[in-house]
C-alpha cells in the first residue's frame, strides 16, 4: 500500500478496480503536521484525467500494471500491428488504445506495452524520442535567430514547431508528451 506522500508523477495506482497514472502531483502542508496531496489521475483504459485529494493517512493501492516490450509493424487504416519479438506472436489494437503513440511510431520500432487484468491498456513510449526531418522550409538568409520558429515534417508523418535553422534530414529529439522540440542531433 501507499500512502499519498508515496505518489509522485508516474506512479501507477488503483482506484475503484480501475488503473490510474499520477500526471501531476502538489502537497500542501498543513497546521499541526497534517498534509494532503491534490494529484491529476489519468484512467489508463479511459483515457479520462480526474483530480483527486488524499489525506495523510489514506491508503491507496498499488495497480497491478505488467509490461512487454514488442515490435510495432504497421498499420492498416483501423488497427496498428504489433509482435511479440520472442513468439513472433502477432496481433493487432485499435487506434483508442494506440492512441497519442501513432504519431511517433516507427516500423519496426520496439515499444512497452502495458497491460492490466490481461488486456493491453497503454502503449508507453520513452520521454524523449529522436526522429528525422523529412521536409522544411530553407530559412532566409539572415534569419537564423533561435527564436524564429518554423513548420518540419518528421519521418512518422507528425509536424511541430522546430527553430529557423533546423533542416530537411536532421535528426531532432522531440519530447513524447509535449509534442516539443528539444534538441538537435549534432
Amino acid at each position: 500500500m501507499y500512502g499519498p506522500t508515496d505518489l509522485k508523477k508516474g506512479t501507477v495506482i488503483q482506484l475503484d478496480g480501475a488503473p490510474f497514472k499520477v500526471i501531476d502531483y502538489a502537497q500542501k502542508v498543513m497546521g499541526r503536521g497534517g498534509s494532503i496531496v491534490n494529484v491529476k489521475l489519468k484512467n489508463l483504459i479511459t483515457g479520462a484525467v480526474i483530480p483527486k485529494t488524499f489525506k495523510g493517512q489514506d491508503k491507496i493501492e498499488p495497480a497491478e500494471v505488467a509490461s512487454q516490450t514488442v515490435q510495432y509493424l504497421y498499420e492498416d487504416g483501423a488497427d496498428f500491428h504489433f509482435m511479440n519479438p520472442e513468439t513472433f506472436e502477432q496481433f493487432a489494437l485499435p487506434a483508442d488504445i494506440v492512441d497519442n503513440a501513432k504519431d511517433f511510431l516507427r516500423e519496426g520500432d520496439n515499444v512497452q506495452l502495458q497491460m492490466f487484468d490481461g488486456k493491453v491498456i497503454n502503449v508507453e513510449l520513452p520521454k524523449n524520442l529522436w526522429l528525422e526531418v523529412t521536409y522544411t522550409e530553407n530559412v532566409v538568409k539572415g534569419d537564423t535567430s533561435s527564436s524564429i520558429v518554423k513548420d518540419a515534417t518528421l519521418e512518422t508523418g507528425l509536424v511541430i514547431k522546430v527553430p529557423a535553422f533546423i533542416k530537411t534530414g536532421d535528426m531532432v529529439s522531440v519530447d513524447t508528451s509535449s509534442y516539443e522540440y528539444r534538441e538537435r542531433k549534432k
